[in-house]
């Protein structure tokens, strides 16, 4: 497989399939970043789409810092446009849900046995302001001061979304884990 740098020196280089090959290595892993955020299949086309053309229109811009980096700046991207999206259609509304110490502690729930592509669907059932604050903390491992000014929330509210967001998730995956376990008699 052609390593990052490989890539970026045969777009640099004028190869006219580079930035297809590109596409292709990355828009899998864009679309599932961006369904992380947005549940519309054809907004989240919208944000692709636009993402995609920020990443190959700046390009030239991007500085190399080893392999990972291509990955991590198209990651940034298009979190970035899905959070635009989101902003410019007013869709993130959050509330002080509940102060974390009054949330229950749960047992955490055996997250392994729950595939990757269902605990997608989970997270993209949460309230739009729990999935972003849950994205935003786990997989961009923002702090709750960081997604506070990213999102122009309080800090408190990124807290409570997220431990809200935690309850929220650990009380789907432990209905799919008993829904799953009656359905095939284990939990193999």
């Amino acid at each position: 497989m052609e390593t990052e740098r490989q890539l970026l020196d045969a777009i640099r280089g004028g190869d006219s399939q580079a930035m297809r090959r590109l596409y292709d290595r990355f828009s899998g892993y864009a679309m599932a970043i961006s369904l992380r955020y947005i549940s519309g299949r054809d907004d989240v086309r919208d944000v692709m789409q636009d993402s995609f053309v920020s990443i190959l229109t700046s390009i030239g811009d991007f500085e190399y810092r080893g392999e990972g980096s291509l990955k991590a700046w198209v990651t940034k991207i298009v979190t970035n446009r899905a959070l635009d999206w989101i902003n410019e259609h007013d869709l993130l509304k959050t509330t002080d849900v509940m102060p974390k110490e009054e949330i229950a502690d749960e047992e955490e729930p055996q997250v392994e046995l729950v595939p990757p592509d269902v605990l997608n669907q989970m997270i993209g059932r949460l309230p739009v302001g729990c999935r972003l604050v849950l994205n935003l903390y786990v997989f961009e491992q923002l702090s709750h001061k960081e997604i506070a000014r990213r999102l122009g929330i309080k800090e408190a509210s990124s807290a409570s979304q997220f431990f809200y967001a935690k309850k929220l998730l650990i009380g789907m995956i432990n209905d799919y884990l008993t829904h799953k376990g009656n359905e095939t008699g284990s939990m193999d």
